[in-house]
């Protein structure tokens, strides 16, 4: 996978609380520590997107069954064309 280099400005306290987790939950690198951080939020998002999709199917009154691991599937095959 391809990196690129981003930097941010933090305060002080902020910049220790990172420190202070990455010393605490075994990361090597602050990018490490960011990085997790994104991919909670990306996995959030994709949750709240089928929590929603879901939650449209059953209010559509739809009588036809439907399987959530079929919904996830579609879900995430969205995610990922977006993604490229």
């Amino acid at each position: 996978m391809a990196s690129t280099t981003m930097n941010i400005s933090l305060p002080d306290s902020m910049r220790a609380f990172i420190d202070e987790q990455i010393s605490a939950d075994g990361y090597g690198t602050a990018s490490e520590y960011v990085r997790n951080l994104i991919r909670a939020d990306q996995k959030r998002l994709e949750e709240q997107k089928l929590e929603k999709l879901l939650l449209e199917r059953l209010k559509s009154g739809n009588e036809k069954e439907f399987n959530v691991e079929d919904v996830r599937a579609k879900l995430s095959k969205r995610v990922r064309a977006k993604k490229k």
